[in-house]
């Protein structure tokens, strides 16, 4: 790559509407509803866009029936359409996975199609870097419900360099990215095992005896308990014996301490990202290291928004949204149990049927998730799985550092190819 002052010659600048096709997507009819169900029709809304290059289909989908795919079958997407979210959290953007080739698209969202002159990649960067989300902000519109209308979007402004410069700029980008994404995946995976491991050990029972032999397998004795037959040796009991929900933390106002917020927190992985330091206010929930962050409003618990504390210090506080209970194991208990148990299915169906308040404002408060009743191992078992999921959650850790350091390389070299300021 070469330094320069000046943009090249060939650079021209052009509008977005003169290098693609802009259409937009479809609302559901009237009456219809979307469905957990898996059929062959997803549906994308904006919260599947979650801030990925590439979306791909996921447990947090949903999808409509065959005959409602047939009245709004006009608008679909195709692998590599460009999405972009006009209404609500404006300007998310990402590019349409193979699994969602075919998918119908909200009417809250565009597709940007029939590409010429410009490679699909780095029209992507281009939306992402500061210019391209500078040209969408001063294209929203509307005071009460703001949007971006279609005819603002053909008008982006784009400096577009010779398309095989566009290419190599690209590739730059892409292979940071491609990089991320893989650790992604691994973590995703490591999540999965470790999720599954969860399950079968506290939930089916099925955990390994010390000859390395799973329990049931290997006949082990059950007893009759309240909540069914369990492990011989193991009780029922109340998570607050074994977890403290929103413990007790000192932070004082004006003190400057990490701050996280609800988007801090994703809807799949464990990761909390965009950790920023600010002043205490004197309001919000504190946290430490290894602590579990559970959305408990209404719909980011349904959503899934969950994320464990791996980015603090020995001793050192941070704070957050007061949208979150705080779970924390207590002495002798896995470190990360609290995370795999607030992810367990059963716990948070009963911390969603739990919510109280007014409609679009529900909340399940901590009090309530302390009765939470469940099967408690002996302390074997228990160590057994800490041992187990702390490798994994090591190597999330890892790999999520590793992403941040990508992340801000390519951060750092986005406006500066984008620009010209930097050829390639």
């Amino acid at each position: 790559m070469e330094d320069t002052n000046k943009v090249s010659s060939e650079w021209k600048e052009v509008r977005l509407g003169e290098l693609c096709n802009v259409k937009g997507g479809k609302r559901l009819p009237k009456g219809e509803k979307l469905q957990s169900f898996p059929t062959s029709h997803p549906y994308i809304r904006i919260r599947d866009l979650n801030n990925s290059k590439n979306i791909e289909v996921d447990s947090s989908y949903e999808y409509i029936t065959k005959n409602v795919h047939d009245k709004i079958s006009r608008y679909i997407t195709n692998e590599g359409d460009i999405l972009i979210s006009i209404v609500g959290t404006i300007g998310l953007i990402a590019k349409v996975g193979k699994s969602l080739d075919g998918a119908n698209l909200t009417e809250n969202c565009v597709k940007l199609i029939d590409l010429k002159e410009i490679s699909v990649e780095f029209l992507y960067y281009f939306l992402t870097s500061c210019y391209g989300k500078n040209e969408i902000d001063k294209g929203i519109v509307g005071a009460v419900q703001a949007k971006l209308p279609i005819k603002n979007i053909k008008d982006i402004s784009i400096k577009l360099p010779p398309l095989h410069e566009q290419e190599k700029i690209a590739s730059i980008l892409k292979s940071l990215d491609d990089k991320i994404e893989l650790n992604n995946q691994m973590n995703q995976t490591l999540e999965e095992m470790a999720q599954t491991i969860f399950k079968e050990w506290f939930v089916e029972f099925n955990f390994l005896n010390e000859d390395g032999v799973p329990y049931k397998d290997n006949k082990g004795e059950m007893i009759e308990s309240e909540l069914g037959m369990i492990p011989e040796g193991w009780r029922v009991g109340k998570i607050h014996e074994i977890v403290d929900v929103n413990p007790r933390m000192i932070l004082k106002k004006g003190d400057i301490a990490k701050y996280a917020d609800m988007k801090a927190l994703s809807e799949t992985q464990s990761i909390i990202s965009g950790v920023i330091e600010r002043n205490f206010t004197g309001s919000g929930t504190k946290f430490i290291n290894r602590d579990t962050l559970m959305a408990r409003i209404t719909p980011c618990l349904e959503n899934g928004k969950t994320g464990f504390v791996n980015f603090l210090e020995d001793n050192e506080v941070a704070w957050g949204s007061t949208e979150f209970n705080v779970l924390r194991s207590k002495k002798g208990i896995a470190k990360g149990f609290t995370y795999f148990l607030a992810r367990n299915k059963d716990f948070r169906d009963y911390a969603i049927a739990n919510m109280n308040g007014s409609s679009g404002r529900q909340r399940i408060s901590g009090k309530i998730l302390e009765l939470y009743k469940m099967p408690i191992p002996n302390e074997k078992i228990m160590n057994k799985f800490g041992e187990i999921i702390t490798s994994f959650m090591e190597q999330i850790k890892k790999n999520g550092e590793e992403n941040q350091t990508l992340t801000n390389t390519r951060d750092i070299l986005m406006p500066k190819l984008m620009s010209g300021e930097v050829r390639v």
